[in-house]
């Protein structure tokens, strides 16, 4: 622990939610916080205060208004209590004395023995069979644990000198080894990533043609990172309300529709190529059954609809969980720019990286500062090994600087808005733009003309890609035009917007105005922007 000097602990929840539900506190997390209450040295005591729930704070207050009606001789309704949230973990006043008159729970050992820690210890100088038994028997663990870790690391040495990643040596090497490892440790086993050289191994099944290589990779990746459980639990259930809507609609019975609801899940690209091929990688690499295979689609389902991370917050509803979002995509930023080899990175990828990185960086930039500044530690402009003279800036750089990212921005701003009216989502459009006039009666006005004409806008990657953006740049501004994809390929419509760069450096994103949505080369005034 580190000295804090405080008086007071005040927990705001006796309960919390620790990643798989939300419980109350145990005793042992109760007083690991209460205790730091006084101040070392100086008190001989502290205090501990917990909030109340809030519809106990409410009903509190209510009655003290009673209370107050009364005294006064004045008519008082009567008090209807307010409850809990349907489905919230409550306390109160005795959950608290039980807290506090508990003693803390016998901790518990998380020690897990696993092919790495084998295999680091085997390959350490000296005899490593004796060094792991002494790991596995010199300890606090029960004697009942101890036996249950040495058979496991029996089975796992077995396990990879089936796989011929250790070999037994008939004479003990310069080091005094007994057994060889026959693979880099250091290239095999990532830090942070052990499923990384999976991810580098399965890009050779994807098809470098193919429109998506870019998602694909992308894809390949997020299966190997740690899951974001509230996010994957927001998708499932964004994608279970729109398949209820969609199955009332066509009018199919509550048995059936509950019968379907079972098989959907999150999204999971890539899950019916990657599956077959991690178990062949499994096989001759025992020891990533530790960490399975997750398919998953968070960083490629943020590119696909366009958003940015406060979009997909609000599209999710996942405001209490917006720190998880921003370090998995952190974490996804980090394992794409340095785990995929540069001659894999097509410039579309490129793209989707420095978008990913600008993203979170003007989001938070201190989830990347200290890693940047780890990867680049002279400051760029001074020798090595002399501070810097000028002030630190914590401020994340001006959006508009990176310029390959913020056109980025710009296009997927735009495309957000084509893909909300290919599918008349003219509330989305109103909040999007409700503010500069463009209310979702106006968008639906003018484009009723498109929809009579075209029918349909297209939004496949065609429809998404560069040379559908127009842009030209001014110094206070661009001005950008979307041309829409018709069925007949015409592109004869468009959406006409200005991007602010002064409030765009302010914001941390693109700023943009609609202008003009409509048939190209009539707009009222000002030179026309190239076709």
């Amino acid at each position: 622990g580190i000295n804090v000097p405080i008086r007071t602990v005040v927990l705001t929840a006796l309960a919390k939610y620790d990643g798989t539900e939300t419980r109350l506190l145990t005793a042992r997390e109760f007083h690991q916080i209460g205790g730091r209450a006084g101040r070392a040295g100086f008190d001989t005591m502290g205090t501990v205060i917990a909030l109340a729930p809030d519809h106990v704070i409410e009903n509190a207050k209510a009655e003290a208004k009673a209370a107050a009606r009364s005294a006064n001789d004045k008519k008082v309704r009567k008090l209807v209590k307010k409850k809990p949230p349907p489905g919230t973990v409550s306390w109160g006043q005795p959950t608290f004395d039980r807290l506090v008159a508990a003693p803390p729970e016998p901790l518990t050992s998380s020690m897990t023995v696993t092919h790495a820690m084998v295999l680091n210890v085997l390959d350490r100088p000296g005899d490593g069979r004796a060094a792991l038994e002494r790991l596995l028997t010199d300890n606090y663990e029960t004697d009942h644990a101890n036996e249950a870790h040495r058979t496991r690391a029996e089975a796992l040495e077995q396990a990879l000198r089936d796989a011929e990643v250790i070999e037994d040596l008939d004479e003990p090497d310069d080091f005094g080894r007994t057994v060889r490892v026959t693979i880099d440790l250091q290239e095999t086993f990532a830090v942070n990533q052990p499923l990384a050289p999976f991810a580098i191994a399965a890009l050779d099944l994807l098809d470098p043609e193919s429109d998506t290589h870019a998602l694909d990779v992308v894809s390949v990746v997020e299966a190997v990172l740690d899951d974001p459980r509230p996010i994957l639990a927001a998708q499932r259930s964004k994608a279970k309300g729109e398949a209820v809507a969609a199955m009332k609609a066509e009018g199919l019975e509550y048995e059936e529709r509950m019968e379907r609801l079972e098989e959907i899940t999150h999204p999971m690209p890539l899950a019916d190529v990657l599956a077959p091929a991690f178990e062949l990688y499994r096989d001759r690499h025992p020891w990533v059954s530790e960490h399975p295979l997750s398919p998953k689609s968070v960083v490629r389902d943020l590119w696909e609809r366009a958003m940015d991370a406060a979009d997909f917050v609000r599209h999710y509803e996942l405001a209490r969980s917006e720190g998880v979002v921003l370090r998995y995509l952190t974490d996804a930023y980090k394992t794409l720019d340095r785990t995929i080899p540069e001659d894999s990175k097509t410039e579309e990828l490129i793209d989707l990286i420095e978008w990913l990185g600008e993203l979170v960086r003007q989001t938070d930039s201190s989830l990347l500062d200290e890693w940047e500044a780890l990867r680049s530690p002279t400051p760029e402009g001074s020798a090595a090994g002399t501070p810097p003279t000028a002030p630190v800036d914590d401020r994340p750089p001006p959006v508009t600087a990176n310029r390959r990212a913020f056109t980025i921005l710009v296009r997927n701003a735009l495309f957000q808005r084509v893909e909300l009216a290919a599918t008349r989502q003219w509330g989305e459009l109103e909040d999007l733009d409700g503010d500069d006039g463009w209310d979702r009666q106006r968008w639906f006005d003018v484009l009723a003309p498109y929809f009579d004409e075209h029918g349909s806008i297209g939004v496949d990657g065609d429809a998404r890609s560069p040379a559908m953006l127009q842009i030209a740049e001014h110094p206070d501004r661009w001005e950008v035009r979307q041309v829409l994809a018709d069925p007949a390929g015409d592109h004869d419509w468009g959406i006409e917007a200005t991007v602010d760069l002064r409030a765009s450096d302010e914001a941390g994103t693109a700023a943009i105005t609609i202008d003009r949505v409509g048939p190209l080369g009539t707009e009222p005034s000002g030179e026309p922007l190239p076709r």
